[in-house]
């Protein structure tokens, strides 16, 4: 006779934990990447290790990193890919790891939140959709998650990489 007991999914706990595990080892893989990195290239810099909400987030901390930033942020993005790829590898699992050197994502975000807000406000003035200047994901994400906070607007991104824009459209009250 064959006994069937009933099964159980994990526990809504269970599954954060491991989430969360994931999340941090791939924010150690990610260090340890990114500190031999800095070793190769003969830079000073602090690793600190997060994860903030669904990704984990490493920061180098340290002075004269711009090299690692490039302009406007693209030797930080290819920085990024590359730490993503060696997560990738080690875990076999598709990263969302946000990187940031020298606190310029965190500056970042705060000049692209004005822009926004400049962008809604233009948009008001003019009484037509405001196109802005190409940008990259995650410029354009902070961009979007600016614009739905604020009411009776809109935003939707258009073209394609690497000259994809926010377009603000406004929206009947």
């Amino acid at each position: 006779m064959t006994e069937t007991r009933p099964t159980t999914a994990p526990a809504a706990t269970d599954t954060v934990d491991e989430d969360t595990d994931l999340l941090v080892r791939e924010g150690d893989i990610a260090g340890d990447y990114i500190e031999r990195l800095l070793d190769i290239l003969d830079f000073d810099g602090d690793i600190d290790m997060d994860v903030e909400g669904d990704r984990a987030v490493v920061a180098v901390i340290g002075e004269e990193l711009d090299a690692l930033i490039g302009p406007r942020g693209t030797t930080l993005d290819a920085l990024q890919e590359l730490t993503r790829l060696a997560v990738v590898q080690q875990t076999g699992v598709r990263s969302r790891l946000m990187l940031d050197v020298g606190g310029y994502r965190a500056k970042r975000r705060q000049e692209l939140v004005a822009i926004a807000k400049n962008a809604v406000e233009q948009a008001r003035s003019l009484g037509e959709p405001v196109k802005l200047s190409p940008m990259n994901p995650f410029e354009r994400k902070v961009v979007h998650d600016a614009i739905s906070a604020i009411e009776n607007v809109r935003s939707e991104s258009e073209g394609e990489e690497p000259e994809r824009r926010v377009v603000v459209h406004l929206q009947s009250a």
